[in-house]
């Protein structure tokens, strides 16, 4: 089984709030609604094993950095499935004042929801570590934070009553539900604390412009709030523009942290078979 890693407790810090936007949404920059999803949704495809997404994080016309989110695998344990999910955060090097690299992984159950998740943050030159451990049955979370990978200088336990996401299974749970059309609050696990992520999955189908094609995608559009400020500075509300197929790639995004707004785009991405669709018309 792979090792785990968790974002850990981090500062609030102006442009690098940017860098994590697309853990919890993909958007487009406002499109026009064209009509309300009325066929039959696509079949949920969404962990392909090896799938690799790129994405461009962009505030107004500057480029702040790059974010990949890949499948690394699975594991099984008896009748249980999960999906090893990772994410890397790296600033572009001429960005000034921001020096960000971190790296995050979860194990997400196939049911969408987090077993554990772990990540590496390298904030004045160290390494940070948190591991989050969902103990389901324990109806508790055992939280460890700590300086290096071996030095644990702080642990917690939370409780817990339902299943809850991190940063990196909400990217997941999000592109699940895409045609549900449901108003969910979602608990979240987020800077060690409890909060809620809520999104209407609203079902909107339109067609959003993206630089790596030269066609418009055809997407499907939701929104949501957060009711925390998380790490980095992200907060408040979100929009998201997600592709109208099985596969429901996250294409843009369009979310709020503290210096303003940032756009998030998919400039590359590794997924056997698959290209953004083409919208008609």
């Amino acid at each position: 089984m792979r090792r785990n890693i968790f974002p850990p407790a981090a500062r609030p810090l102006g442009a690098r709030a940017a860098l994590l936007a697309v853990l919890l949404a993909a958007a487009a920059s406002m499109p026009t609604v064209v009509r309300s999803q009325v066929q039959p949704p696509p079949p949920n495809r969404v962990f392909v094993e090896g799938e690799e997404l790129v994405y461009n994080v962009r505030y107004g016309f500057f480029d702040l950095g790059q974010v990949r989110i890949k499948v690394l695998g699975s594991v099984r344990n008896g009748s249980s499935l999960a999906y090893d999910g990772k994410g890397y955060i790296d600033s572009y090097p001429k960005v000034p004042f921001v020096d960000l690299h971190a790296v995050y992984e979860s194990l997400i159950d196939s049911g969408m929801f987090s077993r554990r998740f772990v990540g590496k943050q390298k904030d004045n030159g160290q390494w940070d570590v948190s591991r989050y451990f969902f103990d389901y049955p324990g109806k508790r979370v055992l939280i460890e934070v700590g300086d290096h990978d071996s030095v644990i200088v702080k642990r917690d336990t939370l409780s817990i009553g339902t299943e809850y996401h991190d940063g990196l299974s909400l990217f997941y749970f999000a592109r699940a539900k895409l045609f549900s059309g449901e108003k969910l609050n979602i608990p979240t696990l987020i800077k060690e604390q409890k909060v809620s992520t809520y999104i209407d999955f609203k079902g909107d189908h339109t067609s959003v412009d993206l630089d790596a094609v030269n066609y418009p995608v055809d997407v499907v559009r939701f929104e949501g709030n957060m009711d925390f400020v998380g790490i980095y500075g992200l907060t408040g509300g979100f929009e998201g523009w997600f592709s109208n197929d099985d596969a429901r790639v996250p294409i843009l995004a369009k979310m709020k942290v503290i210096i303003g707004s940032v756009t998030v785009e998919l400039m590359k991405w590794t997924r056997p078979g698959w290209n953004p669709p083409r919208a008609k018309g």
